[in-house]
């Protein structure tokens, strides 16, 4: 089950709107999914107010602080050296893609900080930041550009998913068995946490915006996958909940 929480006790009124309560109720996990990563669990926020715009310093040092924390997290390592990318690996190899190729987006950015992490905006430099800083997958979408809830599904292979290559408009299809978010209209992330599509980017405009993380948490080591700074979560029900990331 679900669950949709409006913020602490004693914090005011729900700023939610119908549609985003229902939005955030109705995203699934799929069975089929959760087959593959019985302990894999999301957090989805909707954010309001948010103002899309290019990478400012406010941004830029959310990225250098994050960049140092995880400099002193993998002190010289290979970021799969790291037993929390190394359990999204094995989620990948789950349902036949190759980490090699196609990696798990926190891997991605992780293998940039020699050079710096990228600065693409004020709102993806955001999580980004938390990303890396968390070594979570993080991602960002826009919520008026969904047609219907979130959905983490095991892909037929016929499903739409735009992107693009070379600057130019391009429509893929994800592999059978591949493991998608997708709401009624098409695909909006492929490989759990790899590429977004550029149909609903949070960053393209003022508008409420769906951030999500997302994780698999190895149960039979409960505290070697906790990002250096967190937790372990409490283990929710079938559908904790929703999208994802990539550069994410």
């Amino acid at each position: 089950m679900t669950r949709v929480a409006d913020g602490p006790p004693g914090s005011g009124p729900s700023p939610l709107g119908p549609t985003a309560r229902a939005w955030l109720a109705d995203t699934a996990i799929e069975a089929a999914v959760l087959a593959l990563r019985p302990d894999y669990a999301a957090l989805l926020v909707v954010a309001h107010g948010l103002q899309p715009g290019p990478s400012d310093p406010a941004s830029d040092a959310l990225l250098k602080q994050a960049e140092g924390r995880a400099g002193a997290v993998l002190r010289g390592r290979a970021p799969q050296e790291l037993e929390h990318v190394a359990q999204w690996r094995e989620a990948y190899r789950a349902f036949g893609a190759k980490p090699k190729r196609t990696r798990p987006s926190v891997e991605a950015l992780l293998r940039r900080l020699d050079g710096g992490l990228p600065r693409v905006d004020r709102i993806t430099d955001l999580y980004n930041a938390v990303s890396v800083a968390h070594l979570l997958p993080v991602g960002g979408e826009d919520l008026d550009r969904y047609t219907g809830p979130a959905r983490l599904v095991r892909a037929h292979g016929s499903e739409i998913f735009d992107t693009a290559s070379d600057g130019q408009p391009v429509c893929e299809h994800p592999e059978p068995g591949e493991v998608v978010w997708r709401d009624d209209t098409a695909v909006t992330c492929r490989r759990w946490n790899w590429r977004q599509c550029t149909r609903a980017p949070a960053s393209a405009a003022p508008r409420p915006a769906p951030c999500s993380s997302s994780t698999p948490w190895a149960r039979s080591v409960p505290t070697g996958c906790t990002p250096p700074g967190a937790s372990s979560p409490t283990r929710s029900p079938a559908s904790t909940h929703t999208p994802r990331s990539p550069p994410a």
